[in-house]
């Protein structure tokens, strides 16, 4: 039972008594709520408005969290695939280094060649183990669409009208031509594609070495599940004439000139993705500040009143008694009658 029950038929002072005590429990109690919630607008009925406003920009700010973990794996999996074109190149031009040497014709061209097999198993190895999560981003495997741009989540976009898209940052590897696969066409390190001829991948194609006016169809590495008839993987033999090195040395040379221009894809997608990773943070920082000026208590203000409720509390539960002790003294005096 409260302690305002009890009094049903009582004077004018032990009512103005009462309503000043309960409209003074009625503030602490929220003053209370406030303080232990950390909010002033906590419900809907406490201001309609903003609390829409908070309840909207708590839903944006778990949205851009999302987009900020999708940007953090997509940076892993581009740093992962331009780490591997960045060692390929390195790799390439070792190849191409050996070939030049092969324009001596002193030099042992099968020892040479021993080297450029031991690299070549390495540039196999760079591209497989270029893998983050199980997405491989050099590699061209069957499934995959060679002409679709690899796509990540990049930016939360609220629109006028209160629709939500999700903006993406796409890597679509260099410009593409229409018609036969050209080099420009190969964006992959390796294309191990069933039923291709490994076009998409810079060293499984031959396109290299048609645009170099080669004299065979030479690639530094054949595709694993492509059709490679009438194509020649560069490598010496003691009998390699200066003019079949020339043409090696042609074709690796604009292979080394494509992983460059992919590599500088991938490095341009890494920056995209680290200034969109700061500006997500950024921008989920702005939005929690913006909210909790709306809707977060002030902790020290409402501690004082706390303070100022309870010293309330305790006077008008003072004033309530005293109220009630006059009222009875009088109702003793007037039964005397």
């Amino acid at each position: 039972m409260s302690i305002f029950s009890t009094f049903i038929r009582v004077s004018p002072s032990v009512n103005t008594a009462l309503e000043v005590l309960k409209d003074t429990q009625t503030k602490l109690t929220n003053a209370e709520r406030q303080m232990s919630s950390g909010l002033r607008v906590q419900t809907v009925k406490d201001n309609a408005t903003y609390w829409r406003i908070s309840t909207l920009t708590h839903t944006d700010i778990g949205a851009i969290s999302s987009v900020q973990n999708a940007l953090g794996l997509a940076a892993s999996t581009v740093s992962t695939a331009s780490t591997g074109v960045g060692s390929a190149i390195d790799v390439v031009t070792e190849i191409r280094t050996k070939l030049v040497g092969a324009y001596e014709s002193s030099v042992d061209k099968t020892k040479l060649n021993d080297e450029i097999s031991q690299l070549k198993q390495q540039l196999r190895s760079i591209g497989e183990s270029a893998t983050f999560n199980g997405v491989n981003w050099i590699v061209l495997q069957d499934g995959a669409d060679p002409a679709a741009p690899h796509e990540v989540p990049g930016s939360l976009i609220r629109g006028s009208n209160g629709t939500i898209r999700i903006g993406m940052l796409n890597y679509a590897g260099v410009t593409s031509t229409t018609g036969p696969i050209s080099s420009l066409d190969a964006r992959y390190l390796i294309d191990d594609q069933s039923g291709g001829t490994g076009g998409y991948g810079v060293l499984t194609s031959t396109a290299f070495a048609v645009e170099a006016g080669a004299a065979k169809n030479y690639v530094l590495l054949n595709s694993r599940n492509g059709d490679t008839s009438g194509q020649v993987e560069i490598a010496l033999e003691a009998n390699t004439t200066q003019g079949a090195v020339v043409d090696m040395v042609n074709t690796v040379t604009a292979m080394l000139s494509q992983l460059k221009t992919i590599g500088s894809a991938f490095g341009s997608l890494e920056s995209r993705i680290n200034l969109q990773t700061e500006f997500a943070k950024d921008l989920s920082d702005s939005l929690t500040s913006g909210v909790g000026k709306l809707v977060d208590a002030d902790m020290e203000q409402q501690s004082s009143k706390v303070l100022a409720l309870q010293t309330q509390q305790q006077l008008g539960l003072q004033s309530l008694s005293i109220a009630n002790a006059s009222y009875k003294t009088l109702t003793q005096l007037f039964q005397n009658f």
